[in-house]
């Protein structure tokens, strides 16, 4: 194999396993503050803590987020992340985020592990319009 054919393969590994890093939420009836996640076995699965006002900034721009608008968010920075979430502390009922931008904390509950192993020391995130 030629060296320029390796670097492109290990490129789109890397290409690959990073769009699988990004989870994908569709958040519906934001009025709620409430998400479901099927295939994760979440349902009516509500932000509280501050989460919410964060997302509220994240969706301003969004037209008709009342109605559902959806929520990419990584462990790892991805093209276009528009929020950072850095971690503050944990428990068995959770964990505590900063972000930076916002200068506001908010809390993530038990439902993070259906995403993560254990809580991510950086949470990168996108809204848009589903």
């Amino acid at each position: 194999m030629c060296p320029g054919m390796k670097a492109s393969i290990n490129g789109w590994r890397v290409g690959a396993i990073t769009l699988v890093a990004i989870g994908v939420l569709v958040l519906v009836g934001w009025q709620r503050g409430v998400f479901d996640d099927e295939p994760a076995g979440l349902r009516q699965e509500p932000f509280v803590a501050g989460i919410p006002e964060m997302i509220d900034a994240m969706v301003r721009d969004i037209p008709d987020a009342g109605n559902g608008f959806r929520l990419l968010f990584s462990a790892r920075p991805f093209p276009g992340y528009t929020e950072k979430l850095v971690w503050l502390r944990g428990d068995s009922s959770g964990n505590g985020y900063y972000s930076e931008s916002q200068k506001k904390e908010g809390w993530l509950c038990p439902a993070l592990f259906a995403y993560y192993p254990k809580a991510p020391r950086e949470i990168y995130a996108k809204a848009e319009q589903k």
